[in-house]
């Protein structure tokens, strides 16, 4: 499953800033638990694709898991050794940005420790310090 927007209404896009916490996306809407991020960062499609597979092993056959991050924002590089100059590079991936506060990740259907098993795992696939949250009552 390869995480891309099908269309974008323009190629290149600037780095922009990641200040602040989020203010979209920081209430469970779906699941019981969810897994929040704690830093400012970037997540790559492949970071998301190998969380979900990371979680997807980790609760086998139940449950449902819902990606509340979509890597719309491309990002550009210059090939090796080429010289300054000649406009910007082409996009080389795809990521999310991600601020404090900003669920990725909601499971249901799942008993707590299973959860929170399968969070910590995925959390390990990301660049950013995460927690685990509950709808039943806070963190895990």
């Amino acid at each position: 499953m390869r995480l891309q927007p099908k269309r974008v209404k323009y190629r290149k896009s600037q780095r922009g800033s990641l200040k602040g916490k989020a203010s979209q996306g920081t209430k469970l809407n779906f699941g019981e638990y969810g897994l929040v991020a704690q830093q400012v960062g970037w997540i790559t499609a492949r970071q998301i694709e190998a969380s979900r597979v990371t979680i997807v092993r980790a609760i086998g056959h139940q449950g449902r898991l819902w990606i509340r991050i979509f890597p719309d924002k491309a990002v550009t590089k210059k090939p090796l050794e080429t010289r300054m100059g000649k406009g910007k590079g082409e996009p080389e991936f795809w990521v999310a940005p991600v601020k404090p506060g900003r669920i990725m990740f909601e499971l249901g259907g799942v008993e707590s420790g299973t959860a929170e098993k399968a969070f910590r795992l995925a959390s390990h696939k990301l660049p950013l310090k995460t927690k685990v949250i509950s709808s039943y009552g806070g963190l895990l």
